[in-house]
């Protein structure tokens, strides 16, 4: 059975291009006044938000050129899957995996790039890796085997951890995932620290809210969390229509007949390919969809229905369809190796950020997640206004900026 993921590479940092540049010094004096971990911290938060002007020129005095090493390949259970590393000019103090998130070009994705580029400019050598079941909008066991390979190989090679650990770093489900990996006997004693950027905590919940915008858990509980800061902003949202998409593409030999289900296969992942394409190519992304909309009308029912469905991103008809289905699997045998909430805990420490108004995988996740972990393992958390899946203008408060530079300072 395949279990979905979702085309969205979302929760990457991305303030506001309207912050205002006195909150950015402000800080930059504060941060310089406690320790240069702190000034890391933010100097990076400015460089992956991109912002401009003064604040873009003092956070590259904390910069150092990176190169970007040639692609290679690592041998896994799932065969050899592409890498690259981004290698410090000033020397790596850590090597940190970098996990992307459902997304057709894998580690060539450019806003990974990106991310990868302003992690290695602060210090970190970056080893880029992407499961070949998340460039097929799928999430299955296999992607956590491949991590969990990785890390074995990564951790085993002196240029990479000269004491035999690197940090983990996963985005979108990959973070529950890497969660999941982390807490494997053959890699646990190797890891230096586990991010999940943005992801789950239990699949199945997952699915669940993609089919119906229900968020399981008490609401009013998880906002009590001690063990996430800003847990009081979570909330409930409507699902993206993408996600009930990708639900639709792993669940379609269970919604319609057997020899219609490679044909509707065929048209939701040319649709999610579309989506992966609007993040670069807004042309060629319109002339995909357009195609797809056509493609529709080729296919009998109730592919044709479904289809439509999908096209139209109608998720208030789709998911009353898939969600019985969908709630008929948490008890697969296969969520153990997909849920962190269901896996051993990681022996390193955890870090856990979120988007208070993520809506492919909802930020109740992280906080579930963290409490879950609570006395098993060294959790820290963080949802803030400041990460989002999809571009929320939104202008940053001094708190909202402080918080997330005190989270990155944890792993500078």
């Amino acid at each position: 059975m395949r279990i979905f993921g979702s085309p969205v590479y979302h929760s990457v940092v991305l303030l506001s291009r309207r912050s205002k540049a006195a909150i950015v010094v402000a800080l930059l004096v504060i941060a310089g006044a406690f320790a240069l971990p702190y000034l890391d911290a933010l100097s990076f938060i400015i460089r992956a938000a991109d912002l401009p002007g003064a604040p873009a020129t003092v956070a590259g005095w904390r910069a150092t050129a990176v190169a970007r090493e040639e692609v290679f390949t690592v041998a896994t259970r799932a065969g050899d899957v592409p890498a690259r590393f981004y290698r410090p000019a000033s020397g790596v103090r850590r090597t940190i995996l970098l996990m992307p998130g459902v997304h057709r070009d894998g580690i060539n994705e450019s806003r990974l790039v990106g991310l990868a580029e302003d992690l290695a400019a602060t210090g970190f050598g970056v080893l880029t890796i992407a499961a070949p079941d998340l460039q097929k909008f799928k999430i299955t066991p296999q992607v956590t085997d491949v991590i969990e390979d990785v890390v074995l190989w990564a951790s085993s090679q002196l240029q990479y951890a000269p004491d035999g650990k690197v940090g983990l770093l996963g985005i979108s489900f990959s973070g529950g995932l890497s969660v999941v990996a982390a807490g494997r006997d053959s890699i646990r004693e190797r890891i230096a620290f586990v991010l999940s950027f943005g992801g789950h905590g239990d699949l199945a919940r997952v699915m669940h809210y993609l089919c119906s915008g229900d968020v399981l858990g008490d609401l009013d509980r998880a906002k009590q969390s001690s063990a996430v800061v800003g847990a009081d902003q979570v909330g409930v949202h409507p699902p993206h229509d993408y996600g009930v998409a990708v639900v639709l593409l792993s669940l379609a030999d269970r919604v319609v007949p057997a020899d219609q289900v490679a044909a509707l296969s065929r048209g939701i992942d040319g649709f999610l390919l579309a989506s992966s394409l609007a993040m670069t190519d807004q042309a060629g992304a319109l002339k995909v969809f357009d195609e797809m909309k056509a493609y529709a009308q080729t296919l009998p029912e109730p592919s044709r229905r479904l289809m439509t469905y999908v096209n139209d991103r109608a998720v208030d008809k789709l998911g009353p369809i898939l969600l019985p289905i969908a709630d008929g699997l948490k008890d697969h045998p296969s969520m153990p190796a997909l849920s962190a909430e269901r896996a051993p805990p990681p022996l390193a420490p955890v870090l856990l950020l979120h988007g208070v108004d993520d809506n492919v995988i909802p930020s109740m996740e992280t906080v579930l997640l963290a409490e879950h972990l609570k006395g098993k393992a060294q959790v820290t958390g963080l949802l803030s206004g400041l990460i989002t899946h999809a571009e929320v203008n939104r202008t940053p408060s001094l708190t909202e900026v402080w918080r997330l530079m005190r989270f990155w300072r944890g792993i500078m």
